[in-house]
């Protein structure tokens, strides 16, 4: 005997056969993405080691000590980067001690401190654009701001003061990500234990933060290091036979001077150039490590 409802009807399996036709088609569609986004990859990874194998290739027989320790020079054998890497350091240096406490605290400010008003949500807009502003606009600021209203002149604090303007909202927004992704309940347990806002942000939020922080940190900087738009506007000094001692003196950056090697027409100057850039390379690879070390270090401190 049949019973009603065993069986399959022809609806029943019309309507299987178009699941299975949809279903092919997703895994069509998927396996086409796929390769696609697989092919990117590929694609940009091998040209970024095209490029570092050439720039190995035409840098490595220049990088001996001697171009470390010596200034530039007219002739490509006799030059050196000694000048533009310090100048570098300066910098580097005097823009994180500048940028890192004045962002991390406004952003802390923002996150945690500030009323939720319409004057915050402005603030908030202004800098996530300003992270967008293309770096010449703040060589041009910085020109027209430190180098001729202060009158500071064209020396390392006027160069750090113009990339501080360039690497503050990446500093803020980062920080401010990072913090926004520290679980309320940490907060909450913190107040319920009598602790004030304050305390709550010193012993709690910012250490689970700091892994995020330091990341931000991190590109803001590898960011100031290697930019020469706004270093043009400021130094515009390439041939420097001297090394900065103090925030006022004059200065160059690695940038610079390995554009400046690159328009030179003598052959041999590409070579110093490749070597120059191994050096910034090393340099951003060395500060990179860092950060990877110390997120790594409070990631373990935390999951303890």
């Amino acid at each position: 005997m049949a019973f009603p409802g065993r069986g399959s009807s022809p609806q029943g399996t019309g309507r299987s056969r178009a699941a299975n036709r949809h279903l092919g088609r997703r895994k069509v569609r998927d396996a086409i993405f796929y390769g696609l986004f697989l092919g990117s990859i590929v694609l940009g990874i091998g040209a970024l080691a095209v490029l570092l194998i050439d720039i190995l290739t035409d840098g490595l027989p220049w990088l001996t000590f001697d171009f470390i320790t010596t200034y530039p020079s007219r002739h490509a054998d006799e030059s050196g980067i000694k000048a533009a890497l310090y100048g570098s350091l300066w910098v580097v240096g005097l823009t994180g001690i500048i940028s890192v406490p004045l962002g991390v605290a406004t952003a802390i400010y923002l996150e945690e401190f500030a009323a939720k008003n319409w004057r915050t949500t402005v603030i908030q807009v202004n800098i996530s654009n300003l992270a967008g502003v293309p770096s010449i606009i703040y060589g041009i600021l910085g020109l027209a701001v430190f180098v001729q209203l202060l009158g500071l002149g064209r020396v390392v604090i006027a160069g750090a003061l113009t990339m501080t303007l360039l690497v503050l909202p990446i500093v803020i927004v980062a920080t401010q990500e990072a913090i926004k992704a520290v679980p309320d309940s940490y907060r909450n347990a913190g107040f319920a234990i009598g602790a004030t806002r304050w305390q709550v942000v010193k012993t709690i939020v910012l250490p689970l933060a700091i892994p995020g922080i330091m990341s931000g940190l991190i590109l803001a900087l590898s960011r100031a290091i290697g930019e020469s738009a706004p270093m043009i506007m400021i130094s515009a000094l390439v041939f420097l036979t001297f090394i900065p001692q103090t925030p006022g003196d004059r200065f160059t950056v690695m940038p610079i001077q390995i554009f400046n090697w690159v328009a030179q027409p003598q052959e041999d100057f590409r070579g110093i150039a490749a070597a120059g850039i191994i050096v910034l390379l090393v340099m951003l690879l060395t500060m990179n490590a860092g950060a990877i070390y110390i997120r790594n270090k409070y990631q373990r401190r935390r999951g303890e």
